[in-house]
């Protein structure tokens, strides 16, 4: 049955038709008029800053606190509409509290403040509000949110990350530092590469590293399979899109399948970006606290990856080599493992058993080694005799071995392993059942994993472990020093039990047991077993290549040695392209090649993409110029640059426009991701051009932009609305030109000077309700963490 068509009806029809004749139209625009179109989008227009506009009214020259009020009020009296009175002392204050540190004012400061009468009572506020540590937290928790910081991995795992929490406590610093916007931008993007003195540069890429990451696909699904081709663009577009709407509010990775359909991107600059992220991943690095450490830990293992790529060298004749050299490592490694060697002696077991089944194999040098079944989790005790007496420590080595993943020592699929508990237990040989507990104290190990030191075998904490990442593939050892010294006449009998219950596979691959009888105090001492091997053969009987691969050793173990003198690091989840490797997620040596893939189908690449951003600045060049292609660190380098010039009008647009949308509860811009053709226009695009040029010639203050803005007379606003203002007509429709609901007298009043008045609040609510125009100050909700931390103040 046909419907009749209301007048409603047919209005929406007649809209509709409307909307698709024009839509008609605009796709028969030529190519180059759209193209056209595209590049004169008001954002990407060069930054000029305008002039400051003249107040002739008389009534409202006295109005203007700072240069931003001038720009408001000149749109309102262009329509006939005035400012709201200010606001009440009470509310004003508790606006700017929340506002810059997200809590209320105590009833002191604001019986103070209501007390305060000088005309700096409230500029002084502002002052030390800013300088408040509650400041950084504040607004640390606004950049951290547009970031996507988040402690765990998110998708099907959702692992937690340990180490994220240091970018956040490093986004808190640089906010109430007070850091210039550009060096922030830069450290986040490549802090590692331009400021290689400041440890806090590695611990700002955590922003490159903040997003989501697909754990599954990156540890367990094999190199070149699609789905790990998948897997790794995922992750690369992840990187682009949070770089490219967190600092130049644009959505360039919309590009990823074909040509940008509404602002001037192509798909040739969405994989340029690509690009800039091709040799990084997510992963744990080290960092230290103190700049010195730091700058020579980097030294030190920049040496060391120096030594690990360069090829093997054919072997020289043995008189050829620097014999000066090759006579001092011979002695000096000879005299480390002469030393070692008097020190402790090695365990011979008589018994050894895994409570999981797997399978535990002695070797010739008295460790043993964990093979077939790989539990979750496992026990492992050992049973050894002995003559010593006197004995005052024990020492646990992990050794790495062909057969574990990475090379060991542990099992798990990224070498590592988790002793959670190290217990000892010793008796007479003729009389086992009189066993007691060996109370074991001071331990030491060659290297701790961050939160996982080697105290932690020995707290009785089963949720605890020693543990070693990201320092696998090298063997290392614990000490543990003997409370009381044990030893009988007759012999002892050792029992040994080492938990390992942390699970997901993090057990010991092969491991040795020794005991000591040297004085106290003892300490973990660190000798490659590679260097052992070599220097257990007798000069004579080395060959050539043996002395070539000892001096190298040599040179690895003097770098090593110096860098366990060093303080221990810390750990942070940030950008990285050297880490261990974990299951087949591993780094790459050089940059991936990346190509422009049709349709976004990695199936189906194209032309390989060169490092670069985006085309649509006319003043910027969008492909970079590197010495080395193949040098990772340069590129994100050249992006921050590229991002932080000062014509990049995007970037200072975006950063001003999402200050603004945080003290007003909407930008000039309303959408602060986008500044494109799918994002809104600005409402006062003179006053945004005016903050940017202001921002950027002013240093990129953030808190001088707050002083701007908390200063003016357009924040210090009213947010009452006038009288009349709920009395609302449709627009349209049933009922237009009548009111919504049957008004009483106090109405029908407040009607009436709705309208007959041209100007005034009343007739900006008529026509501005959603107060785009500022002719008031708009209410804001608080945050749930707001309302939480000023219940429990």
């Amino acid at each position: 049955m046909r419907h009749e068509q209301t007048p409603r009806l047919r209005v929406w029809r007649c809209l509709l038709a409307g909307l698709w004749l024009a839509a008609l139209c605009a796709g028969n625009r030529s190519a180059a008029e759209a193209s056209s179109d595209k590049e004169n989008w008001w954002s990407l227009k060069p930054l000029k800053r305008p002039e400051v506009p003249r107040i002739t009214d008389k009534r409202y020259k006295a109005w203007p606190r700072t240069p931003i009020d001038h720009f408001i009020l000149e749109k309102l009296l262009e329509k006939g509409w005035h400012p709201s009175p200010p606001a009440d002392k009470r509310t004003l204050l508790r606006r700017v509290y929340f506002d810059l540190i997200g809590l209320p004012p105590t009833p002191e400061e604001m019986a103070a403040f209501l007390k305060d009468k000088s005309p700096q009572a409230y500029s002084n506020v502002v002052d030390r509000l800013l300088a408040s540590p509650r400041y950084g937290e504040r607004w640390a928790r606004h950049w951290l949110d547009v970031v996507h910081y988040a402690d765990t991995h998110g998708n099907d795992q959702d692992r937690p990350r340990p180490n994220a929490w240091p970018y956040r406590d490093y986004v808190i610093r640089s906010f109430n530092e007070d850091k210039p916007y550009a060096r922030f931008v830069e450290e986040q993007l490549a802090g590692d590469v331009l400021f290689p003195e400041d440890s806090q540069g590695v611990v700002a890429t955590g922003f490159i590293a903040a997003g989501p990451w697909d754990e599954s696909s990156q540890k367990f699904i094999v190199e070149d399979t699609v789905d790990k081709k998948i897997a790794r663009n995922l992750d690369r577009d992840d990187m682009v899109m949070a770089t490219m709407s967190t600092f130049t509010s644009t959505t360039a990775h919309c590009a990823r399948c074909h040509n940008h359909k509404f602002d001037p991107v192509s798909q040739a600059d969405y994989y340029s970006l690509q690009a800039v992220f091709a040799g990084v991943d997510r992963a744990e690095r080290l960092y230290d606290l103190d700049p010195k450490t730091h700058v020579l830990r980097q030294s030190l293992m920049k040496e060391r990856r120096v030594l690990d790529a360069e090829p093997k060298q054919p072997p020289r004749p043995i008189g050829d080599p620097e014999p000066g050299q090759l006579a001092l490592a011979q002695k000096t490694l000879q005299q480390t493992l002469d030393a070692e060697a008097a020190r402790w002696t090695a365990l011979d077991p008589d018994s050894f058993t895994s409570a999981e089944g797997a399978t535990l194999t002695r070797q010739t040098d008295s460790s043993v080694l964990s093979s077939g079944k790989l539990p979750d989790k496992d026990t492992y005790t050992l049973v050894a005799r002995t003559d010593l007496k006197g004995i005052t420590g024990v020492r646990v080595e992990v050794l790495t071995d062909e057969s574990l993943p990475h090379g060991g020592p542990g099992r798990q699929d990224n070498g590592n392993l988790h002793l959670s508990e190290f217990q000892v237990t010793a008796a007479p040989k003729t009389n086992p059942a009189a066993a007691k507990a060996v109370v074991l104290q001071n331990p030491s190990a060659d290297f701790n994993q961050q939160d996982w030191a080697v105290e932690k075998a020995i707290d009785k904490n089963p949720s605890t472990a020693w543990g070693i990442y990201p320092e696998v593939g090298h063997s290392h050892q614990a000490v543990f020093e003997v409370k009381e010294p044990i030893g009988n006449d007759g012999g002892t009998t050792l029992r040994f039990t080492l938990d390992q219950v942390h699970g997901r596979n993090h057990v010991i691959g092969r491991f040795r047991l020794s005991v000591t009888t040297a004085p106290l105090p003892l300490r973990a001492d660190r000798l490659p077993y590679a260097i052992t091997r070599i220097l257990a053969t007798t000069p004579a009987k080395r060959s050539e290549q043996q002395q070539a691969d000892l001096l190298a050793l040599y040179r690895r173990y003097q770098i090593d040695q110096r860098l366990a003198e060093l303080p221990a690091p810390k750990m942070v989840y940030a950008a990285a392209n050297d880490f261990a490797p974990q299951g087949n997620f591993t780094p790459a040596k050089v940059p991936r090649p990346i190509y422009v893939l049709k349709r976004g189908d990695v199936n189906r690449p194209g032309d390989t993409a060169s490092p670069g951003a985006l085309s649509c600045l006319a003043d910027l060049p969008s492909q970079f110029q590197l010495a080395d292609p193949n040098d990772e660190g340069a590129r994100r380098a050249a992006l921050a640059k590229w991002i932080t010039d000062p014509k990049n009008a995007l970037t200072w647009r975006s950063i001003v426009n999402r200050i603004w949308h945080y003290h007003f509860g909407r930008g000039i811009v309303d959408t602060p991701n986008d500044l494109g053709r799918m994002g809104g226009r600005p409402s006062h695009p003179e006053l945004l051009d005016w903050l940017a040029v202001s921002f950027l010639e002013g240093g990129g203050s953030i808190k001088e932009l707050h002083r701007l803005i908390l200063n003016s007379a357009v924040y210090l606003q009213s947010s009452r609305t006038p009288a009349g203002a709920g009395v609302r007509r449709p627009a349209c429709g049933p009922g237009a030109g009548r009111l919504t609901s049957k008004p009483n007298a106090a109405d029908r009043t407040s009607a009436i000077k709705v309208s007959l008045l041209t100007s005034g609040a009343a007739g900006a609510w008529e026509t501005d309700s959603d107060n785009r125009y500022l002719w008031r100050m708009i209410r804001a909700r608080l945050d749930a963490e707001e309302i939480r931390d000023a219940v429990l103040q």
